[in-house]
């Protein structure tokens, strides 16, 4: 018996960053007010209260920290294990989180990575990281 693949139950806020990765460009949610960057988008910036406008980053970033599990957090990833998570910062200013595809090789910290799309559904878009090849 085979397992489906888990995907993400959108709500709200939710439902507007998987419409932007659908474009397969990576979004974040800035704020001109204060400068800050959101990863994910938000009604209003938490820093200062204002509005937040939804920009492209270059999909390029810094490894910032990871973890390599042992064991799946779902039956669907069990022939998967090990695989990696990492965080992500982007020179844009926002830190993201998602799967980094390592193969063979062991990351990283300060390692460039890139973001890459799965069109998973017609619906549904997943960014994934790889090592950014120089």
């Amino acid at each position: 018996m085979s397992v489906e693949r888990p995907l993400p139950q959108l709500r709200g806020e939710e439902k507007r960053y998987y419409s932007d990765l659908r474009e397969h460009r990576m979004p974040y949610y800035h704020c001109a007010a204060c400068d800050v960057a959101y990863a994910r988008p938000h009604e209003v910036c938490n820093a200062c209260g204002g509005g937040l406008e939804r920009q492209w980053s270059s999909g390029e970033g810094t490894l910032y920290s990871f973890s390599t599990l042992q064991r799946a957090g779902h039956p669907y990833f069990a022939d998967a294990v090990p695989y990696t998570i990492a965080l992500v910062d982007f020179p844009e200013g926002f830190r993201s989180l998602a799967d980094l595809a390592t193969g063979a090789d062991t990351p990283r910290i300060g390692q460039r990575v890139r973001v890459e799309f799965e069109d998973v559904t017609e619906d549904m878009t997943l960014a994934h990281f790889f090592v950014a090849v120089a």
